[in-house]
């Protein structure tokens, strides 16, 4: 405990040391937030700044800055972006109701495709239990939750899907790995607490790259044909 005691006085006066960004420096950082009508990385940021500028280090100073107004600078899918202030999510009550809802076997697909990727479709019937309809399929497809990845390399060459960055910003996630795991689960009530011996929520992986059991897409595969939206009346119950 004294060994970190000691520690601590370094690091403030390590930190007093780094110069703050420039007040026109954030200015440009914000602006070109606010008009951005999605996340921006560093890269892109960088690009329209003055040579020298620190991003990274604006950019943390301008969350701080942020931190207790009504919009909040947050990280998406390692990109950044304005959202409205956590605890004044009620305000969007009146949107957040009237967007329609996905049913709920698009929900345990999405589910499904984002703790398990790259998966096929058989793979998630497997899971599942049920067959999965096109339709559902077709509604995340729509979304932009989520996309095929490839093809696995067994007979027929079914397409594996993954989730996108529009899933993260979506739900407001930085990566998958900050997705809730079995814990979590079981004290929201998503899951029973007397599960199977053994059972467990696998750990999703952010990596992009096919595996070795997956191949390229081919020309045609990211034009798949959407089925028409299925009938909320009428659509896959199970």
């Amino acid at each position: 405990m004294s060994t970190s005691l000691a520690q601590k006085p370094v690091e403030v006066e390590d930190r007093s040391q780094e110069p703050a960004a420039r007040p026109e420096e954030l200015r440009l950082l914000e602006a070109m937030l606010f008009a951005s009508t999605e996340p921006l990385d560093q890269a892109a940021l960088a690009k329209r700044l003055p040579d020298g500028v620190d991003v990274k280090a604006a950019l943390e100073q301008l969350q701080a800055d942020y931190a207790m107004r009504g919009v909040n600078l947050v990280r998406v899918a390692s990109k950044w972006t304005f959202r409205t202030a956590g605890d004044l999510a009620w305000l969007m009550t009146r949107e957040s109701t009237e967007t329609r809802r996905l049913s709920r076997a698009a929900i345990e697909v999405l589910a499904i495709i984002a703790y398990h990727q790259p998966v096929t479709r058989a793979e998630i019937e497997e899971i599942r239990g049920v067959v999965t309809s096109k339709g559902t399929l077709d509604v995340l497809l729509e979304t932009g939750w989520i996309r095929p990845r490839g093809r696995r390399k067994t007979p027929g060459r079914p397409l594996t899907f993954g989730t996108t960055e529009a899933f993260l910003s979506q739900f407001s996630l930085e990566a998958l790995g900050d997705l809730p795991g079995l814990d979590e689960l079981k004290g929201a009530g998503l899951l029973d607490s007397r599960l199977p011996t053994g059972f467990n929520v696998p750990v999703p992986s952010d990596d992009p790259a096919l595996r070795e059991d997956e191949e390229p897409l081919e020309a045609g595969d990211l034009e798949l044909a959407l089925a028409p939206v299925p009938d909320p009346e009428t659509s896959e119950q199970t």
